[in-house]
């Protein structure tokens, strides 16, 4: 999980980070784990993968 995302993020990182993210997302939903800290987690991956989506305008 990356630590921040900023306005000024760099879209020429946007393959590998988005990569990056789905994988350990798809690995904290297949856990299937129901405790707090699993679902903010996956939350973050959530809203961070729609951040570098929507800054970087890559349609889904």
């Amino acid at each position: 999980m990356m630590d921040n995302l900023e306005s000024n993020y760099d879209c020429s990182h946007a393959g590998q980070d988005l990569h990056q993210l789905k994988q350990e997302l798809a690995t904290l939903q297949a856990q299937d784990a129901n405790d707090q800290a699993s679902k903010e987690a996956i939350h973050r991956l959530e809203n961070q993968i729609s951040f570098i989506l929507n800054k970087c305008d890559i349609n889904h």
